[in-house]
This record gives C-alpha cells, sequence and structure tokens, in this order.
C-alpha cells in the first residue's frame, strides 16, 4: 500500500532560542518548515499580535512557513483543581496574555503565523479526569478552529490529563461527537517515556483521524531525551502502522527532540534519522 507522504517540521526552539538560529537552521538541513513555540525564550502566547506578525514577516521574507502553533493552550490548572504534576516544561501562567482571553489569542497568532494547526493540551493532570470536563473548552476551541479555519491538534502530555496514547483514546472514545476540527495529535515518544507504549488497536483507532504527529526519542533506562534513532522508541515500527491506518494523503512530522544540552546538532541527526527510516518503509517526505 502506498503511505501517506510526510510534511517534515521542526519545533523551532528545540534547535535555539533566536529565531536567526531557527532561520539558519533550516537552510543548513534543506527545511521550509517551522513549528513555532517560542522564541528568546518568550511563548508566542505571551506576546502581542504585533510582536507575533514581526516573527512571521520574517519567516514569511525567508519562505519558511508554519504548519502549527505549538501553544500552550491548557498547560495550566483547571479551575478549581489541584493539578499534581511537578516540573512542567514550557509551564504559562494564562493571566500573562496580553489579553484577557488566552483562547481566543491564540487562533489570533494562529492566524497571524499563517498556521492551519494550533496544539492543546488537557489541563495539569488532577484525580478524576473524564473526557466530560472538558466539554465546554472542546466546544470553545473547535467554535474558534471553525471561525479561523485551524484545526485544533489536542496532544498527549504527561505531566497533563490526557498523557499516554492510550489516555488520547480512550478520551476520543468518550466524546460523544468528535467535532470536525479536532484532531489527536499523536506523540508516540510521550507515551514510552512514561513506560506505556501505544497498543496497535489505540494506534488503530486514532490513526484514521491523524493530520500532525510529533516525533522525539527517547534513553528509557537513562530517562532522557535523544536524537532520533538513537533511544528505545522503534520509530520504524511506530511510524509504519500510524501511516498504514491514516485516511489522509499527507501527515505533518513535527521534530521536537527535546535534548536541551546540544539541541541543534540532536535535531539535525534526527532529522537525517527520520528521512532515513521514511526511506526504509517506503513513505515519502517532502
Amino acid at each position: 500500500m502506498t503511505l501517506p507522504s510526510l510534511a517534515l517540521s521542526v519545533i523551532g526552539d528545540e534547535v535555539g532560542p533566536s529565531l536567526a538560529e531557527m532561520i539558519s537552521f533550516c537552510k543548513e538541513n534543506d527545511l521550509s518548515r517551522l513549528d513555532m513555540r517560542t522564541v528568546d525564550g518568550r511563548n508566542l502566547l505571551g506576546m502581542t499580535l504585533a510582536e507575533v506578525e514581526t516573527i512571521a514577516a520574517t519567516l514569511r521574507k525567508e519562505g519558511i512557513e508554519v504548519p502549527c502553533f505549538v501553544s500552550p493552550v491548557l498547560k495550566w490548572a483547571a479551575p478549581g483543581k489541584e493539578e499534581t504534576t511537578g516540573k512542567v516544561d514550557f509551564a504559562f501562567d494564562p493571566t500573562t496574555c496580553p489579553i484577557s482571553d488566552p483562547l481566543a489569542h491564540a487562533f489570533d497568532i494562529a492566524t497571524v503565523l499563517g498556521a492551519p494547526h494550533i496544539r492543546v493540551f488537557s489541563y495539569l493532570r488532577y484525580p478524576g479526569f473524564a473526557a466530560t470536563d472538558i466539554e465546554a473548552e472542546i466546544d470553545r476551541l473547535t467554535d474558534l478552529g471553525a471561525r479561523h479555519d485551524v484545526f485544533v491538534e489536542m496532544e498527549n502530555e504527561p505531566v497533563c490529563n490526557i498523557g499516554s496514547v492510550a489516555e488520547q483514546a480512550t478520551f476520543f472514545r468518550d466524546l460523544t461527537e468528535v467535532p470536525d476540527y479536532l484532531r489527536p495529535l499523536v506523540d508516540i515518544g510521550n507515551s514510552w517515556s512514561i513506560g506505556q507504549p501505544p497498543t496497535a488497536e489505540d494506534i488503530a483507532f486514532l490513526a484514521p483521524r491523524v493530520d500532525l504527529i510529533h516525533i522525539k526519542d527517547r534513553d528509557v533506562t537513562g530517562k532522557q531525551g535523544t536524537p532520533v534513532g538513537d533511544g528505545n522508541v522503534p520509530w520504524a515500527m511506530e511510524l509504519k502502522r500510524l501511516l498504514e491506518g491514516v485516511t489522509g494523503t499527507r501527515v505533518i512530522a513535527s521534530l521536537e527532540t527535546h535534548c536541551p544540552p546540544d539541541g541543534r546538532n540532536a535535531t539535525a541527526k534526527s532529522v537525517a534519522a527520520l528521512r532515513r527510516i521514511a526511506g526504509e518503509i517506503g513513505a515519502e517526505i517532502d
């Protein structure tokens, strides 16, 4: 069978904090896509639209598109709930958003960036979470998505209520109705990092809705990120079985290496590894 093609992207701040570093990385590695999260240590959700437009204009001038605004939306404590997580990477305080409505601001940012996708979370983990807890939030997010024509990508993130691929599958199964603009952002590496590799059944259930994935590798014993191909995640197998279930013709594959001591080199190595793995399984990269 013909597998969907992979649109290779990189989360910009994985290679360096400045926009100049992100752009030079793209030129060095023959890339034309950056998913944007922070610039110079500041989350874009904490910036004004004028500041974001300056970033977007620079990227457009360099011929770089932004497939996804990697936002921190709902990566904060749920109202009235006491979260049970420890340290949160790329934590965001919604009160620091320059307007009072961070969800609306997030979609305005995605529009300014020209990003057709926005990443969201499921609140920081608390006991007894159920899909019905965030029905109102999902309704608001997908309504904004429809108005802006931006797809809402719900990621599985260990510090949040939807942490593993299994929890992600459960969440989508438990929704009374899956809105047209809601998608599962499957992060297989995140599941491996907490000792819960995804099952074939959960991948088969989620795959038909998948149009964007995050790719990272992990040294499970050492509990740290590694360049793709150097860790324990069997990416050739995982990627092939996911793509076999995708109904679309193209999936955005976004590298999120999580190797802060040497992010630029680790991400460059991961780009080369993903291109090699894609060739091995018969998936084209554009």
